[in-house]
């Protein structure tokens, strides 16, 4: 695997997204490309780590806030008072 075919699929690894057998492959040209590999893994990470601190929380539409309200209020009127066993 050349150099750059490992950085792409550091890219996949970073995010687990390659498959058994191409880990397989990965594992062993990290092993080859050593420091390098390593250094590009983290920068890999850091990138990952940023990007998803960088998204915003999706806002939950009123909708499924009523459903999940509902749902919560049906389970409290089905639990009232101590049980015995």
């Amino acid at each position: 695997m050349s150099f750059e075919e490992f950085q792409n699929c550091a890219r996949l690894y970073v995010i687990g997204a390659l498959e058994p057998e191409e880990l397989q492959d990965f594992e062993a040209a990290r092993k080859q490309y050593g420091s390098a590999a390593e250094d590009f893994i983290n920068q890999c990470y850091g990138l990952h780590e940023a990007f998803a601190l960088s998204l915003k929380p999706a806002k939950a539409s009123n909708a499924i806030k009523d459903k999940l309200m509902s749902m919560v209020r049906e389970r409290g009127q089905g639990q009232s008072g101590p049980r015995s066993a």
